[in-house]
């Protein structure tokens, strides 16, 4: 299914914000509501690292990873590898949840093996309506963005491996039907599934939806308990203002945190896009199996896209891609195209790429970079976060070098994208007006030509700060 922009945003978006979502709410498990600032800091119970995703996000990527091939969730033989993948890894993950690890411990290795033993589980403690299949579902919706049928039936599935009761099916198939309308449309709305459930439990959940949409995620004490997390996510969500606002009120509503700030990441991602994450967060997310955020994003590109990012992109039939400058107010920031990632001054050590690279088209010894979406156009839809991304990508620039780095900023001729930020850079961060900022900014790279709508961007009192703010 071939997607615009705007859609391809959204879809990368949906397995970023999910881990997001994770990591923000590991810190804070098990805790009680609270109120005040969130922060991606990691420790907890399992003394995770600040960025690290926990069970949630380890237990999607197995699904993700097969979706990437472009087969079938609905085969068996895909099921069995993504079983084989959750009993590999449960054998030496420091959190599993009781339910799932219930499932897991002893068996086969297959999918009829896993179900067999869900149904174990379920009908010796009596119930299996545990959060552990919804936290997971995210990735699916991915691989069926073009049969809302296939994706009902391979959500389900992937919920009776580990989860019998039938209310998990369920809340696998509203939110994963929801993940793929948000994607599709930019409209977050969990009842376009209800139509997938029989009438009986369509009527049931829509009771569901209704009843969280009148309170917050922290009046949702069960939220171990799938319908419970699914309306705390959900209320999160309709309460939310961004997608940096969503996670912080699922985290806040405290207990079983880091599921439910995941699972509303699946959907917040999809409505907003990988435009709205944090640009801090993207660099210190990482998990299970030694994955990192650009990880996910080029998985789930492969996923929507059919094909893997390649490693190279070639953009010389646009001309000169070789330009490579000081920024005029700081000489620890070089100004470039995309071509300057082969001619790197030794200093440079970290890269903000402004433009779509190739996934080895970073020199290796780069460590420290950060890959901003941002189209070089000035139609509304292409950039529907375009205030956010602008500050986000000046606010990382002045945060590795806050760090000690040396930074290239670049796009792909460094014409309207890479000076734009580069004065915004100046404005927020060095005290520059920012109609000097930009002018000399363009007497450094005598092509820059911003768009219009970068133009009106830098002129909106929100984004750049009065003068003596940055002081």
């Amino acid at each position: 299914m071939k997607l615009s922009s705007a859609q391809t945003d959204r879809a990368t978006g949906v397995m970023l914000a999910m881990a997001c979502g994770d990591a923000l709410g590991a810190g804070y498990e098990f805790g009680p509501p609270f109120e005040g600032e969130v922060e991606m800091k990691g420790g907890g119970g399992f003394g995770w690292a600040p960025g690290e995703w926990t069970d949630d996000t380890s237990m999607a990527v197995p699904i993700l990873r097969a979706a990437a091939t472009g087969r079938d969730l609905r085969d068996e033989a895909v099921l069995d590898e993504i079983v084989a993948a959750w009993v590999n890894w449960a054998k030496t993950a420091p959190d599993v949840g009781v339910q799932t690890s219930g499932v897991l411990r002893g068996i086969e290795p297959t999918a009829s093996a896993a179900r067999a033993s869900a149904r174990r589980v379920h009908d010796a403690r009596g119930r299996s309506g545990g959060n552990g299949s919804l936290m997971r579902t995210a990735p699916v919706a991915l691989a069926y963005l073009g049969d809302a049928q296939g994706l009902a039936e391979a959500a389900r599935a992937i919920s009776d491996l580990t989860h019998f009761d039938e209310d998990a099916g369920d809340a696998c198939v509203l939110w994963s039907l929801a993940i793929r309308h948000a994607i599709l449309t930019g409209e977050a709305d969990v009842r376009v599934g209800l139509s997938a459930l029989a009438p009986d439990r369509a009527t049931r959940w829509a009771a569901f939806i209704a009843d969280a949409e009148t309170r917050q995620p922290r009046d949702f004490t069960k939220n171990g308990w799938v319908v419970e997390a699914l309306q705390a996510a959900w209320s999160a969500i309709v309460n939310g203002e961004s997608l940096v606002d969503t996670l912080e009120r699922a985290v806040r509503g405290g207990r079983d945190a880091d599921t439910v700030a995941a699972i509303a990441g699946g959907l917040v991602g999809a409505r907003w896009g990988l435009s709205a994450i944090p640009a801090a967060w993207q660099r210190i997310v990482h998990g299970w199996p030694n994955l990192t955020s650009l990880d996910l994003v080029r998985l789930s590109s492969k996923t929507v896209r059919g094909e893997p990012v390649p490693e190279r992109i070639d953009y010389t039939e646009l001309g000169d891609v070789s330009t490579l400058v000081q920024h005029p107010h700081d000489a620890g920031v070089w100004l470039g195209a995309v071509g300057a990632l082969d001619i790197l001054p030794p200093e440079v050590d970290a890269v903000v790429s402004l433009c779509r690279i190739g996934s080895k088209q970073v020199p290796a010894r780069i460590r420290h970079r950060v890959e901003v979406r941002l189209i070089d156009k000035s139609t509304p839809s292409e950039n529907p976060n375009l205030l956010f991304v602008l500050a986000d990508a000046a606010d990382a620039v002045a945060a590795l070098r806050a760090e000690g780095h040396t930074v290239l900023l670049h796009c792909v001729q460094a014409h309207s994208r890479t000076p734009t930020v580069a004065a915004l850079y100046a404005a927020r961060h060095l005290g520059v007006p920012i109609d000097t900022a930009l002018a000399e900014v363009r007497a450094a790279l005598p092509n820059a030509r911003p768009n219009g709508a970068f133009r009106a961007a830098l002129a909106d009192a929100s984004l750049v700060p009065t003068k003596g703010a940055s002081e």
